[in-house]
């Protein structure tokens, strides 16, 4: 058993697909045309770290419902968390590239950890280790 995969309402499909393949570093592992449940088209596309089995599901926003909830699926907690080998490294990268940081790095007892937003706006922690 595993998780396959975690939705992320976004705005824009493409926007949202060059910043967690362009920015993150993620692979874009599927873009394929589908349907809504009443028929209409919409795109199925799933990134994921490098590697990784567990993907996120890009969903565009479909309603006011679902426009409410761009950037606070959460309820502006952090609710992901991206782990690197490389912590350093990886918050100069994503700062070079323009990523939002809320706090500054911190060392905790499970390791470095920084704040950043995600293209739709939600909470993420970058976590290296110690």
């Amino acid at each position: 058993m595993h998780l396959e995969l975690v939705t992320i309402v976004v705005v824009d499909y493409d926007q949202a697909i060059q910043f967690f393949v362009e920015t993150l570093g993620f692979e874009l592992a599927e873009d394929s045309p589908s349907l809504t449940n009443d028929g209409r088209p919409k795109r199925w596309v799933v990134v994921r770290p490098p590697g990784a089995r567990t993907g996120m599901l890009l969903a565009e926003t479909d309603g006011d419902v679902q426009a409410a909830a761009v950037g606070n699926q959460v309820a502006g907690r952090v609710g992901f968390f991206l782990r690197v080998d490389d912590f350093a490294a990886a918050y100069e990268r994503m700062t070079a590239a323009g990523v939002t940081f809320l706090t500054e790095p911190r060392s905790e007892p499970y390791g470095r950890v920084a704040v950043f937003l995600d293209i739709a706006g939600n909470r993420w922690d970058l976590l290296g280790p110690a």
